[in-house]
């Protein structure tokens, strides 16, 4: 990698767009970057650093946040060029932070958007190339090129001398994080935590197991009752809890052997005391019978009179239901005699005249239809009287409504001239008014979109009023947290000879001079500030600094969005803007009501002029139809008067000729129905007296001196066989009890004593309980032993299941302890990941040593070391000096300030040499030394040159940042940067 050139504008310090030819500044090889503190010597390699990656080492910003140049003209954008070669390719890269300008129009910031476009140089076409605007392209195609990440880049190619002078003095600790943000060590964390992670899923797997044994076991003791055995503990083998485990079960079989034994005996006792209680009940079922056919003779022997009454009433039922078919016949015969001559009175009552005899009522009935015949040949005539009635009164109607219909339709035509020139003026003037409405939505919908803007401009400006106050009062406050801590840590500082001596004991060696003896340790003052107490006033500067950088955020974006509504609403206040957007709406619904009334008017002058043209037909139309409903009313007028005095006569008085044949035919149906019911009259009473003679004699043959002592006599078929059953009931009743006294079996049982069914059944019970206990002796003891069994099972495949689990446990432990240094088996305490660091760290001692060689004139090795360290610290992250004049080793810490800074220079170099060599070689044209060479006397200065004139081998540059004046009389080609009130300057000299 060489770079060209570099052109940065409003950046850092420098105000102004200024330029830097890398190709002339390295045209010796060596080149000087010098100028006082503070003018922004860094900033150049910032510059370099953020056109690679976009963002700046360490804290001075990330992502180009911070870059901006205060010194600059709000007009003038932050911006970055570098022309540089990679991997033979020359590219230019261009990048823009994100930031504000001033708005174009109005006042205010605007934001910017970060900018990134990567060109290159086309031989063919003889200018550059655009390849990408994209962040996530140019980033990834410039890592890919330069083959380091931006720590490794700042650390390789940007050599930070106090930091290396740091990592010389420093403890394993801080070494071992510069080395893994370097060589990315991670992964090996990762496996240390994985085997980590790997060991503690073992020991819940084992654990779990070892679970499940200790309930199994608990379930075993639990089943097997209350064994003579303990329960294993939970760290007992596998054997002897599988031991323990076939002892309870031996122990339950000897049981169970046992109940079973003990529920034979109790079966067979039980078994004969059912015997003897059947036998009992037996003869108890005997006697008790013997008992009650005795009882139930003796009271059927008392109900024999009861017996023969009902057998007699039997008989006398028979008897009387011979008879009942004439019985029923009479009582018809009666019963339809009495209904024909109640039928015969009422139709007699209904005649209203003197009683007649049959053929009289028939003759008067012809009469009346007769005169029906004669009244139906004027129901016609009546109709047609009716009829033409009618048809004269809707002739007349017609002729009202058509006099009516032509008078209004004559009177409506009279005013049309008028009505229809007021119509089209109410139409003309309509659309007059609406013609206004065109471009007043448009001008509203502005207005009202510049009140909101307005109403958001006036929230915005109080919110920026309210941000601004309270970033003024979040930077009080920082400033107050930064001066409170910083006077703690100055006063811990000048305390911290007590803080060393507290950690001072008798026969330990010093950590600072290394002596045992102590014989004044400094003592602490009463307000001797504590490592704790600095943190937290760090910790709260920190945090308020975050919420500075918070603030500041907010307030910028306030004031974007404030400058954005402000440039939408313009000058005017939200309320002069809604009055306007009031008297808009006004106007575009006054035009919208004028534009609905035009189309009203001119669809009511259409309505109008059809009516004109159907008022002219209907009074045609009125004049046609008053003529013929006058004809129509003259020709019914004759037609009437005829036909009336015709039906005068026929109606009798009656209303209508219909209303008199009706009254006709009743009077013909009464007199018909008077002589049918005098007949039936006479028939019934003759029918009567006839079945009342036929019911006397067959009553007479039966035995009864009349029909009503034979009615009485009679029952139901229901109740004769509830009778019938009765005495049949009786008479078998008596039968079995007479059976039953003399049988011979039932009279031997009753003459012995009587059977106690009460004993022999409170013995069965108390064989039942026993042999229910027995039984549930056997069944609990055949239960236990299945419950062990299948137990016992469980817990042996628990144990075969922990053999496997303890073994990947034994193994994961052993290893997880040895990657992570804490296995005995690890002499050096040493763990994964330091232990790669190691092998790099070796890399870069071996590198650093030849250097140091050649610097100090071969008396210096730097070495990598990994002795044993004290206390719990880590062993691997060693370094040590060998000074060959006296053939010891010495410490780091040792070296004076020369010799420290030899040390560091070579160890950066030798890091530089590592770090590329693990990039893929990728060859390092350009290298910059920042600060550390005002400590050298003048012949070290000299040896120093002397290395780094050797590392322009290979038409390699080389910048050295520094402000010492010797330097500057000895580098011709220089880069001076120059401060002033206004900002910095670049300037390239020959000296």
């Amino acid at each position: 990698m060489r770079l060209h050139k570099l052109t940065v504008t409003a950046f850092g310090p420098f105000r102004d767009r200024e330029r830097v030819d890398f190709d002339a500044l390295a045209s010796g090889g060596l080149f000087l970057l010098t100028g006082p503190t503070g003018a922004g010597k860094t900033s150049v390699l910032d510059a370099v650093c953020f056109a690679l990656y976009g963002s700046v080492p360490g804290s001075r910003g990330r992502a180009g946040r911070g870059l901006r140049s205060d010194h600059a003209d709000a007009s003038v954008l932050t911006r970055v060029e570098l022309e540089l070669t990679l991997g033979g390719r020359r590219l230019l890269v261009q990048r823009s932070p994100e930031q504000l300008r001033p708005k174009q129009r109005g006042a205010g910031l605007t934001p910017v958007k970060a900018q990134t476009l990567l060109s290159e140089w086309s031989a063919e076409d003889d200018a550059w190339r655009p390849r990408s605007g994209s962040h996530q392209e140019i980033g990834q195609e410039l890592l890919d090129l330069v083959g380091m990440s931006r720590d490794q880049f700042t650390q390789v190619v940007l050599l930070p001398q106090g930091d290396f002078a740091r990592f010389l003095q420093s403890g394993a600790q801080e070494r071992r994080e510069l080395l893994g943000r370097l060589f990315d060590t991670r992964r090996f964390g990762d496996v240390e935590a994985w085997l980590a992670e790997h060991r503690q899923r073992c020991e819940k797997e084992t654990q779990s197991v070892r679970a499940d044994i200790a309930a199994s076991v608990e379930r075993l003791h639990e089943a097997a009752g209350a064994p003579d055995l303990p329960t294993p503990e939970p760290e007992t083998p596998a054997d002897a809890v599988s031991a323990w485990a076939a002892a309870l079960r031996e122990q339950a079989v000897l049981r169970h052997e046992v109940t079973v034994v003990r529920y034979g005996l109790v079966s067979e006792r039980r078994a004969a005391l059912q015997s003897r209680l059947r036998a009992v009940e037996a003869l108890s079922a005997r006697q008790e019978e013997h008992r009650h056919a005795v009882e139930a003779l003796a009271r059927l022997a008392a109900a024999e009179p009861e017996q023969r009454d009902r057998e007699s009433r039997l008989k006398r039922a028979d008897h009387a239901a011979s008879v009942a078919p004439v019985l029923r016949q009479y009582a018809e015969a009666s019963h339809d005699a009495s209904r024909a001559a109640s039928e015969r009175e009422h139709a007699l009552a209904a005649l209203g005249g003197p009683p007649l005899d049959a053929e009289a009522l028939r003759a008067a009935e012809r009469e009346a239809l007769g005169a029906v015949g004669e009244l139906r040949a004027l129901v016609e005539a009546e109709r047609r009287f009716e009829v033409a009635g009618e048809e004269a009164a809707r002739a007349e109607r017609r002729f009202g409504a058509a006099e009516e219909a032509r008078e209004e339709a004559a009177a409506w035509l009279a005013d049309w001239p008028g009505v229809r020139a007021e119509a089209q003026q109410a139409v003309d003037a309509a659309r007059d008014v609406a013609a206004k409405r065109e471009g007043l939505d448009e001008k509203l919908h502005a207005a009202e979109e510049r009140a909101d803007a307005a109403a958001r401009r006036d929230a915005l400006r109080a919110r920026h009023e309210e941000a601004q106050e309270r970033h003024l009062a979040l930077r009080t406050r920082a400033a107050e947290a930064q001066e409170r801590w910083l006077d703690l840590k100055q006063r811990r500082i000048e305390g911290m000879a007590a803080e060393l001596a507290a950690w001072l004991r008798p026969g330990t060696a010093c950590e600072v001079c290394g002596a045992t003896e102590h014989p004044a340790p400094a003592v602490a003052a009463p307000d001797q500030v504590t490592p704790d107490q600095e943190r937290v006033a760090e910790q709260a500067f920190r945090a308020i600094e975050r919420q500075v950088a918070d603030a500041g955020a907010e307030l910028a974006r306030l004031a974007t969005e404030s400058s954005a509504a402000e440039a939408r609403a313009g000058v005017g206040s939200r309320a002069e803007l809604l009055a306007e957007a009031a008297g808009l709406r006004a106007e575009r619904e006054t035009a919208e009501r004028a534009e609905a009334a035009a189309l009203d008017a001119a669809q009511r002058l259409d309505r109008l002029e059809r009516e004109h043209e159907r008022r002219g037909q209907q009074l045609a139309a009125a004049q046609t139809a008053a003529a013929t409903a006058e004809e129509v009313l003259v020709r019914l007028a004759a037609e009437r008067a005829e036909l009336d005095s015709r039906l005068a006569r026929a109606r009798a008085g009656a209303p209508s000729i219909a209303a008199r044949i009706a009254q006709l035919e009743r009077e013909a149906g009464a007199l018909g129905r008077a002589a049918d019911a005098v007949r039936a009259s006479a028939a019934a009473t003759r029918a009567a007296e006839a079945a009342r003679t036929t019911a006397e004699r067959e009553c007479a043959a039966a035995g009864f001196a009349d029909p009503a002592e034979a009615h009485e006599a009679a029952l139901s078929p229901a109740q004769t066989q509830a009778l019938r059953a009765t005495v049949e009931a009786h008479a078998a009743r008596l039968a079995r009890a007479r059976e039953q006294v003399g049988d011979p079996e039932l009279t031997a049982a009753a003459a012995l004593p009587a059977a106690d069914v009460a004993a022999a059944r409170a013995a069965d019970r108390a064989a039942e309980r026993t042999l229910l206990d027995a039984h549930a002796a056997e069944r609990g003891a055949s239960a236990r032993l299945a419950d062990l069994a299948r137990l016992g099972a469980r817990l042996a495949d628990d144990l075969r299941r922990l053999r496997p689990y303890a073994v990947e446990l034994a193994t994961a432990t052993e290893l997880s302890q040895l990657v992570a240094g804490t296995s005995k088996s690890n002499e050096l305490r040493m763990s994964l990941e330091n232990y790669v660091l190691a092998a790099r760290l070796e890399q870069v001692a071996a590198a650093a040593g030849a250097r140091l060689r050649i610097m100090s004139g071969g008396r210096y090795t730097l070495e990598h070391t990994d002795a044993r360290v004290r206390g719990n610290a880590r062993s691997g992250l060693g370094l040590q000096v060998l000074d060959a004049w006296t053939g010891q080793y010495r410490d780091t810490s040792t070296l004076s300030g020369g010799e420290s800074f030899f040390a560091s220079l070579a160890l950066a170099l030798g890091l530089a040499d590592v770090v590329t060599d693990e990039a893929g070689g990728m060859p390092l044209d350009t290298l910059f030394i920042d600060e550390g060479f005002g400590a050298l006397d003048p012949d070290t200065l000299e040896e120093v040159m002397s290395v780094l004139d050797s590392l322009r081998e290979r038409d390699r540059a080389v910048g050295i940042v520094s402000h010492v004046a010797e330097l500057r009389d000895r580098i011709p080609q220089q880069l001076a940067v120059r401060k002033a009130r206004s900002g910095s300057t670049l300037s390239q000299e020959q000296a």
